[in-house]
Protein backbone atom coordinates (compact mmCIF):
# COMPACT_ATOMS: atom_id res chain seq x y z
CA UNK A 1 0.00 0.00 0.00
CA UNK A 2 1.53 3.45 -1.03
CA UNK A 3 2.02 6.29 1.41
CA UNK A 4 -0.34 8.33 -0.18
CA UNK A 5 -3.47 5.70 0.37
CA UNK A 6 -2.30 4.90 3.74
CA UNK A 7 -3.05 8.57 4.99
CA UNK A 8 -6.90 8.95 3.19
CA UNK A 9 -7.67 5.70 5.29
CA UNK A 10 -7.05 7.53 8.05
CA UNK A 11 -10.56 9.29 8.66
CA UNK A 12 -11.76 12.09 11.00
CA UNK A 13 -13.76 9.97 13.05
CA UNK A 14 -10.31 8.25 14.25
CA UNK A 15 -8.65 11.37 14.55
CA UNK A 16 -11.62 12.20 17.46
CA UNK A 17 -11.09 9.30 18.99
CA UNK A 18 -7.30 9.40 19.56
CA UNK A 19 -7.78 12.87 20.88
CA UNK A 20 -10.19 12.15 22.77
CA UNK A 21 -12.49 15.22 21.41
CA UNK A 22 -15.54 15.16 19.32
CA UNK A 23 -15.64 15.35 15.51
CA UNK A 24 -16.74 18.96 15.13
CA UNK A 25 -13.88 19.77 17.57
CA UNK A 26 -11.43 18.16 14.84
CA UNK A 27 -13.28 19.88 11.66
CA UNK A 28 -12.33 23.49 13.53
CA UNK A 29 -9.03 22.39 14.37
CA UNK A 30 -8.56 21.57 10.33
CA UNK A 31 -10.26 24.39 9.11
CA UNK A 32 -7.84 26.83 11.61
CA UNK A 33 -10.46 27.89 13.62
CA UNK A 34 -9.68 29.70 17.25
CA UNK A 35 -12.73 28.28 18.68
CA UNK A 36 -10.93 25.88 20.18
CA UNK A 37 -9.52 25.72 23.47
CA UNK A 38 -5.70 25.39 23.75
CA UNK A 39 -5.61 22.04 25.22
CA UNK A 40 -8.17 20.09 22.38
CA UNK A 41 -5.99 21.90 19.76
CA UNK A 42 -2.84 20.29 21.03
CA UNK A 43 -4.41 16.86 21.47
CA UNK A 44 -5.99 17.30 17.99
CA UNK A 45 -2.87 18.23 16.54
CA UNK A 46 -0.94 15.18 18.02
CA UNK A 47 -3.66 13.03 16.77
CA UNK A 48 -3.05 14.48 12.91
CA UNK A 49 0.90 14.14 12.94
CA UNK A 50 0.71 10.83 15.11
CA UNK A 51 -2.13 9.44 12.47
CA UNK A 52 -0.71 10.78 9.34
CA UNK A 53 -4.29 12.51 8.53
CA UNK A 54 -4.80 14.22 5.60
CA UNK A 55 -8.17 15.95 5.79
CA UNK A 56 -10.16 14.97 2.64
CA UNK A 57 -10.55 18.33 1.65
CA UNK A 58 -6.96 18.46 1.09
CA UNK A 59 -6.51 15.28 -0.76
CA UNK A 60 -9.10 16.43 -3.31
CA UNK A 61 -7.56 19.44 -3.52
CA UNK A 62 -4.31 17.39 -4.12
CA UNK A 63 -5.77 14.85 -6.57
CA UNK A 64 -7.90 16.91 -8.83
CA UNK A 65 -8.33 20.78 -7.83
CA UNK A 66 -6.15 23.48 -6.95
CA UNK A 67 -6.34 26.94 -5.29
CA UNK A 68 -3.88 28.53 -7.19
CA UNK A 69 -2.45 30.19 -3.27
CA UNK A 70 0.75 29.51 -1.66
CA UNK A 71 1.94 29.92 2.00
CA UNK A 72 5.07 32.41 2.91
CA UNK A 73 6.14 30.71 6.29
CA UNK A 74 8.18 33.31 8.44
CA UNK A 75 8.71 31.20 11.94
CA UNK A 76 10.23 34.54 13.48
CA UNK A 77 8.56 37.41 15.70
CA UNK A 78 6.61 40.19 14.07
CA UNK A 79 9.32 42.74 14.96
CA UNK A 80 12.49 40.32 13.58
CA UNK A 81 9.82 40.11 9.97
CA UNK A 82 9.25 43.79 9.53
CA UNK A 83 12.70 45.42 11.29
CA UNK A 84 14.97 43.39 8.87
CA UNK A 85 14.92 44.46 5.48
CA UNK A 86 15.98 40.76 4.30
CA UNK A 87 12.93 39.45 4.52
CA UNK A 88 11.39 42.79 2.62
CA UNK A 89 13.36 41.44 -0.32
CA UNK A 90 12.71 38.26 -0.24
CA UNK A 91 9.04 38.62 -0.24
CA UNK A 92 9.65 41.10 -2.88
CA UNK A 93 11.10 38.36 -5.27
CA UNK A 94 8.43 35.92 -4.41
CA UNK A 95 5.61 38.11 -5.19
CA UNK A 96 7.27 39.53 -8.20
CA UNK A 97 7.33 36.30 -9.64
CA UNK A 98 3.92 35.22 -8.36
CA UNK A 99 2.21 38.54 -9.88
CA UNK A 100 3.43 36.35 -13.37
CA UNK A 101 1.26 33.37 -12.69
CA UNK A 102 -2.48 32.41 -11.22
CA UNK A 103 -0.86 31.91 -7.69
CA UNK A 104 -1.50 34.20 -5.06
CA UNK A 105 0.65 34.48 -1.72
CA UNK A 106 -0.70 33.91 1.66
CA UNK A 107 1.39 34.91 4.76
CA UNK A 108 1.98 33.27 7.58
CA UNK A 109 4.67 34.76 10.83
CA UNK A 110 4.59 32.17 13.10
CA UNK A 111 6.43 33.08 15.76
CA UNK A 112 3.73 33.01 18.92
CA UNK A 113 1.96 29.51 17.27
CA UNK A 114 4.44 26.98 17.34
CA UNK A 115 2.53 26.25 14.07
CA UNK A 116 -0.29 24.57 15.10
CA UNK A 117 -2.52 27.10 13.42
CA UNK A 118 -0.41 27.34 10.42
CA UNK A 119 0.05 23.67 10.22
CA UNK A 120 -4.24 23.20 10.46
CA UNK A 121 -4.14 25.99 7.76
CA UNK A 122 -1.95 24.29 5.77
CA UNK A 123 -3.19 20.74 5.99
CA UNK A 124 -6.58 21.67 5.36
CA UNK A 125 -6.10 22.22 1.65
CA UNK A 126 -5.81 26.08 1.87
CA UNK A 127 -2.98 26.29 -0.10
CA UNK A 128 -1.13 24.13 -3.32
CA UNK A 129 2.04 24.84 -1.59
CA UNK A 130 4.78 26.35 0.87
CA UNK A 131 8.02 28.53 0.69
CA UNK A 132 9.68 28.24 4.14
CA UNK A 133 12.10 30.92 5.00
CA UNK A 134 14.09 31.63 8.52
CA UNK A 135 13.86 28.24 10.41
CA UNK A 136 15.40 27.47 13.38
CA UNK A 137 15.86 23.43 14.57
CA UNK A 138 13.05 23.48 17.10
CA UNK A 139 10.58 24.53 14.10
CA UNK A 140 9.70 20.87 13.93
CA UNK A 141 6.09 21.98 12.63
CA UNK A 142 7.39 22.02 9.16
CA UNK A 143 7.77 18.31 8.68
CA UNK A 144 3.87 18.20 9.57
CA UNK A 145 3.61 20.86 6.56
CA UNK A 146 6.00 18.74 4.04
CA UNK A 147 3.88 15.95 4.18
CA UNK A 148 0.80 17.36 2.99
CA UNK A 149 2.22 20.11 0.53
CA UNK A 150 5.13 20.58 -1.42
CA UNK A 151 7.81 22.63 0.33
CA UNK A 152 11.08 24.93 -0.77
CA UNK A 153 13.14 26.28 1.78
CA UNK A 154 14.85 29.71 1.39
CA UNK A 155 17.66 28.50 2.91
CA UNK A 156 19.83 25.25 3.74
CA UNK A 157 16.96 23.08 5.53
CA UNK A 158 18.15 22.50 8.96
CA UNK A 159 17.66 19.09 8.94
CA UNK A 160 18.41 18.50 5.03
CA UNK A 161 17.52 15.30 3.56
CA UNK A 162 17.79 14.30 -0.35
CA UNK A 163 13.98 14.82 -1.03
CA UNK A 164 14.19 18.91 -0.19
CA UNK A 165 14.12 21.39 -2.40
CA UNK A 166 15.72 24.91 -1.31
CA UNK A 167 17.26 27.60 -2.72
CA UNK A 168 20.27 29.04 -0.90
CA UNK A 169 23.26 31.82 -1.11
CA UNK A 170 27.00 30.97 -0.75
CA UNK A 171 27.22 31.52 2.91
CA UNK A 172 30.36 29.58 3.55
CA UNK A 173 32.02 31.06 0.61
CA UNK A 174 30.99 34.55 1.42
CA UNK A 175 31.76 34.22 4.99
CA UNK A 176 35.22 33.21 3.89
CA UNK A 177 35.78 35.63 1.31
CA UNK A 178 34.88 38.39 3.94
CA UNK A 179 37.46 37.51 6.34
CA UNK A 180 39.77 37.23 3.52
CA UNK A 181 39.46 40.74 2.72
CA UNK A 182 39.91 41.86 6.20
CA UNK A 183 43.41 39.72 6.28
CA UNK A 184 44.37 40.91 2.92
CA UNK A 185 43.88 44.64 4.46
CA UNK A 186 46.24 44.03 7.26
CA UNK A 187 44.17 42.93 10.38
CA UNK A 188 45.36 40.02 12.40
CA UNK A 189 42.81 40.12 15.58
CA UNK A 190 40.15 39.39 13.79
CA UNK A 191 36.32 38.29 15.57
CA UNK A 192 33.09 37.52 14.41
CA UNK A 193 29.32 38.35 15.52
CA UNK A 194 27.52 34.92 14.41
CA UNK A 195 23.42 34.43 13.66
CA UNK A 196 21.25 32.06 16.11
CA UNK A 197 23.41 28.70 15.90
CA UNK A 198 20.34 26.87 15.17
CA UNK A 199 19.92 28.40 11.72
CA UNK A 200 21.85 26.66 8.98
CA UNK A 201 23.12 30.78 7.86
CA UNK A 202 24.37 31.04 11.32
CA UNK A 203 26.48 28.14 11.27
CA UNK A 204 27.84 28.40 7.62
CA UNK A 205 29.24 31.67 8.24
CA UNK A 206 30.74 31.29 10.82
CA UNK A 207 32.57 28.00 9.15
CA UNK A 208 33.64 30.52 6.22
CA UNK A 209 34.97 32.53 8.90
CA UNK A 210 36.56 29.95 10.83
CA UNK A 211 38.14 28.50 7.18
CA UNK A 212 40.12 31.73 6.68
CA UNK A 213 41.48 32.35 9.55
CA UNK A 214 42.63 28.49 9.11
CA UNK A 215 44.07 29.03 6.04
CA UNK A 216 46.26 32.18 7.07
CA UNK A 217 47.03 30.17 10.35
CA UNK A 218 44.96 32.66 12.47
CA UNK A 219 42.99 32.54 15.61
CA UNK A 220 39.61 33.87 16.35
CA UNK A 221 40.03 37.22 18.84
CA UNK A 222 36.11 36.79 19.82
CA UNK A 223 33.34 34.83 19.08
CA UNK A 224 29.87 36.23 19.93
CA UNK A 225 26.36 35.62 18.81
CA UNK A 226 24.21 38.47 17.21
CA UNK A 227 20.54 36.93 16.57
CA UNK A 228 20.69 38.61 13.40
CA UNK A 229 19.81 41.97 15.11
CA UNK A 230 20.40 44.96 15.47
CA UNK A 231 20.32 44.81 19.29
CA UNK A 232 21.76 41.48 19.43
CA UNK A 233 24.82 42.66 17.46
CA UNK A 234 25.33 45.76 19.83
CA UNK A 235 25.17 43.36 22.98
CA UNK A 236 27.52 41.17 21.26
CA UNK A 237 29.89 43.34 21.00
CA UNK A 238 29.73 44.46 24.70
CA UNK A 239 30.14 41.26 25.47
CA UNK A 240 33.79 41.11 23.59
CA UNK A 241 34.68 44.25 24.86
CA UNK A 242 34.15 43.60 28.29
CA UNK A 243 35.53 39.98 28.01
CA UNK A 244 38.45 41.23 27.28
CA UNK A 245 39.15 41.07 23.09
CA UNK A 246 40.35 43.62 21.40
CA UNK A 247 39.94 42.77 18.06
CA UNK A 248 41.24 45.34 14.67
CA UNK A 249 38.43 43.64 12.76
CA UNK A 250 35.05 42.44 13.29
CA UNK A 251 33.38 40.03 10.49
CA UNK A 252 29.43 40.47 11.28
CA UNK A 253 27.45 38.08 9.82
CA UNK A 254 24.70 40.41 9.29
CA UNK A 255 24.33 44.33 7.90
CA UNK A 256 21.53 44.68 10.75
CA UNK A 257 23.91 43.58 13.52
CA UNK A 258 26.46 45.30 12.08
CA UNK A 259 24.49 48.32 12.82
CA UNK A 260 24.39 47.44 16.59
CA UNK A 261 27.96 46.76 17.14
CA UNK A 262 29.04 50.45 15.10
CA UNK A 263 27.08 52.01 18.06
CA UNK A 264 29.00 50.34 20.72
CA UNK A 265 32.51 50.78 19.09
CA UNK A 266 31.47 54.63 18.75
CA UNK A 267 30.48 54.84 22.42
CA UNK A 268 33.73 52.78 23.55
CA UNK A 269 35.59 55.71 21.22
CA UNK A 270 36.88 53.41 18.89
CA UNK A 271 37.08 54.24 15.41
CA UNK A 272 35.92 52.86 12.56
CA UNK A 273 37.72 51.84 10.48
CA UNK A 274 40.93 52.82 11.91
CA UNK A 275 40.75 50.94 15.24
CA UNK A 276 38.68 48.49 14.21
CA UNK A 277 37.50 47.18 10.51
CA UNK A 278 33.65 45.87 10.23
CA UNK A 279 32.66 43.95 7.67
CA UNK A 280 28.72 43.01 7.39
CA UNK A 281 26.57 40.49 5.24
CA UNK A 282 23.63 41.23 3.25
CA UNK A 283 24.32 44.60 1.48
CA UNK A 284 20.88 45.45 2.78
CA UNK A 285 20.01 49.44 2.88
CA UNK A 286 21.44 49.57 6.23
CA UNK A 287 24.73 49.15 4.74
CA UNK A 288 24.43 52.66 3.32
CA UNK A 289 22.44 54.20 6.43
CA UNK A 290 25.28 53.99 8.84
CA UNK A 291 28.50 56.52 9.32
CA UNK A 292 30.90 54.96 7.53
CA UNK A 293 28.66 53.27 4.92
CA UNK A 294 29.66 49.53 5.31
CA UNK A 295 31.60 47.23 3.50
CA UNK A 296 29.68 43.79 3.49
CA UNK A 297 29.15 40.52 1.33
CA UNK A 298 26.20 41.27 -1.08
CA UNK A 299 23.65 38.85 -0.88
CA UNK A 300 20.90 38.31 -4.14
CA UNK A 301 17.89 38.47 -1.66
CA UNK A 302 15.02 39.52 -4.06
CA UNK A 303 16.44 36.80 -6.71
CA UNK A 304 16.79 34.15 -4.20
CA UNK A 305 12.90 34.74 -3.83
CA UNK A 306 12.34 34.85 -7.07
CA UNK A 307 14.10 31.76 -7.79
CA UNK A 308 12.28 29.93 -4.88
CA UNK A 309 9.00 31.49 -6.48
CA UNK A 310 10.64 29.74 -9.81
CA UNK A 311 10.97 26.19 -8.38
CA UNK A 312 7.94 25.66 -6.05
CA UNK A 313 5.46 26.34 -9.14
CA UNK A 314 7.66 24.38 -11.38
CA UNK A 315 7.26 21.59 -8.83
CA UNK A 316 3.14 22.60 -9.04
CA UNK A 317 3.33 22.48 -12.48
CA UNK A 318 4.11 18.63 -12.60
CA UNK A 319 7.97 19.72 -13.51
CA UNK A 320 11.07 18.39 -12.07
CA UNK A 321 13.24 21.62 -11.34
CA UNK A 322 16.69 21.21 -9.68
CA UNK A 323 16.47 20.28 -5.68
CA UNK A 324 19.57 22.46 -4.74
CA UNK A 325 20.02 26.35 -6.20
CA UNK A 326 23.20 28.10 -4.80
CA UNK A 327 23.22 31.80 -5.43
CA UNK A 328 26.69 33.21 -5.45
CA UNK A 329 27.47 36.27 -3.01
CA UNK A 330 30.13 39.64 -4.00
CA UNK A 331 32.13 42.23 -1.78
CA UNK A 332 30.75 45.40 -2.14
CA UNK A 333 33.68 47.65 -0.98
CA UNK A 334 32.70 51.03 0.97
CA UNK A 335 34.02 53.07 4.00
CA UNK A 336 34.42 50.34 6.98
CA UNK A 337 37.54 48.56 6.38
Amino acid sequence: MSTDVARQTVTIEEVAAAAGVSRSTVSRVVNGSTAVSPEALEAVTKAIADLNYVPNRAARSLASQKTHAVALIVPEDTTRFFGDPFFAAIVSGINSRLSRSDYVLNLFIASDDPGDKTTSYVRSGAVDGAIVVSHHTSDTFIDRIASVVPVVYGGRPVRERERDYYVDVDNVRGAYDATVYLIENGRTRIATITGPRDMPAGVDRLRGFRDALKAFHLEPAGVEDGNFTADGGAEAMRRMLASGARPDAVFVASDLMARGVLTVLNAAGLRVPEDVALVGFDDSPVATSVIPPLTTMRQPSFAQGERMATVLLDILAGRHPRHVTILETELVVRESV
